[in-house]
């Protein structure tokens, strides 16, 4: 995993608003989902990268604090401040959850234009958390919970099986079989991944090392 964002902040690079603020857009380092926009002063910027886990500024109270406390944390993975220095972007390792309520993972938990199918690689982030929260909480009947508990050589078998499916499936004419095998090696690949203990950051931090 990824360590930690710590470092020594050169609050010059930020240009902060009238009430002293500057916009934060919130992100899961993993899927990208968005998951809040909150502001930070000069005070909650320091304290985040000095501690590595994000601190917001209540423009209502004045005051700076950590975000969710103990429990409900966002550990920053990286940040990036756009060309002008007026908005910061966090990617965060999020426990708990982003909302107020503590109802849902993300505050923008009402999609009110366009299909669930629109999201993109947003799904590989919902997958593996939906796939954790199967070994966490089984269920009765749950495929997934069915491969986890038959273990590695099994989940494996059904990679290669997969992955022959979708080759046979690339040869031919028929975009919407490749798509649908396509699907059903990825989600066993997640599930594989997850019974090694291997999360996506991982994979993507080695595919980034190919690419440099």
């Amino acid at each position: 995993m990824a360590a930690t964002v710590k470092m020594e902040v050169n609050a010059e690079e930020f240009v902060f608003g009238k009430d002293g603020s500057i916009p934060v857009v919130v992100q899961d380092y993993e899927s990208a989902e968005v998951l809040m926009l909150a502001q930070m002063n000069e005070e909650a910027v320091k304290k985040t990268f000095e501690t590595g886990y994000a601190h917001y500024y209540d423009a209502e109270t004045g005051k700076v604090s950590k975000f969710g406390g103990s429990a409900n944390t966002q550990k920053v993975m990286a940040a990036f401040l756009n060309k002008d220095g007026k908005t910061l972007l966090l990617k965060v390792d999020q426990k708990g959850y982003a909302c107020p309520e503590r109802t849902a993972f993300s505050a923008f938990d009402r999609q009110i234009k366009g299909a669930y199918n629109t999201i993109g690689g947003e799904m590989f982030g919902r997958l593996q958390r939906m796939i954790e929260n199967c070994k966490k909480n089984p269920e009765e009947g749950s495929y997934t919970n069915y491969l986890l508990i038959r273990g590695v050589d099994k989940i494996a078998k059904k990679v290669g099986e997969e992955a022959v499916e979708l080759v046979i499936a690339a040869k031919n004419e028929d975009k919407e079989e490749v798509v649908d095998e396509a699907g059903d090696f990825l989600y066993h690949m997640m599930v594989l991944l997850s019974a090694k203990g291997v999360k996506l950051s991982e994979v993507c931090a080695e595919l980034c090392k190919r690419n440099r």
